[in-house]
């Protein structure tokens, strides 16, 4: 079996990125163009060494597919346990790096739809894989649900707070042709250090 090669993913200004997605028909979700998509975006974000999102529109197609890598997860659980996410550069943690040299899984939602948010909002660091180079704050919910179909074709739930939160909603952005530089007003000249601040 061949590997999947993954798609080029575009970068702004092209239009692509400003176009609403359309939903997918459910019973169109097993045949073979929706599932060779889905593995494409995942190699694509596999590609990247700072994405841990992608969303189909930053692969040119406006249809309501994103993927959130684990990693998002694994970074929340790191700052749970006390200790910080560290760009590639700056390798101050040796022993506690359980994500860096992974492979990771990707979570799929088809047709999300936003069912809870938390009052709380707060402002954290972002960039985009189709806005290099640029990164800034932007205010998001703290806590989120969400309701998708996963790549089987089944229907799920799911709650995310802090870092996947934010990763879910800046797809989310994605999928309504609204990028992060249109919520942020603050674009400081490099990324917060600590954080993994490309998104998707």
């Amino acid at each position: 079996m061949s590997e999947t090669k993954p798609l080029p993913i575009v970068k702004e200004p092209n239009k692509a990125l400003r176009k609403k997605a359309a939903d997918i028909l459910i019973r169109d979700i097993s045949k073979p163009k929706i599932q060779g998509l889905i593995a494409a975006m995942k190699a694509a974000l596999a590609s990247t060494p700072d994405g841990v999102g992608l969303a189909a529109p930053q692969v040119g197609r406006a249809i309501a597919i994103f993927i959130v890598s684990e990693e998002a997860e694994e970074i929340d659980r790191a700052e749970k346990q006390g200790w910080e996410r560290r760009m590639k550069e700056s390798p101050e943690i040796k022993s506690e790096k359980p994500y860096q040299n992974r492979e990771w899984k990707y979570y799929v939602f088809i047709n999300p739809e936003v069912k809870n948010r938390s009052r709380r909002r707060q402002d954290g660091p972002e960039g985009c894989l189709s806005v290099p180079g640029e990164f800034g704050a932007v205010k998001r919910y703290e806590k989120i649900t969400v309701e998708a179909y996963n790549e089987q074709g089944k229907k799920f739930t799911r709650g995310a707070s802090r870092f996947f939160a934010r990763v879910i909603q800046h797809e989310l952005d994605h999928l309504d042709g609204i990028l992060f530089t249109d919520k942020t007003d603050k674009m400081p000249e490099s990324p917060t250090e600590n954080k993994k601040s490309t998104l998707s």
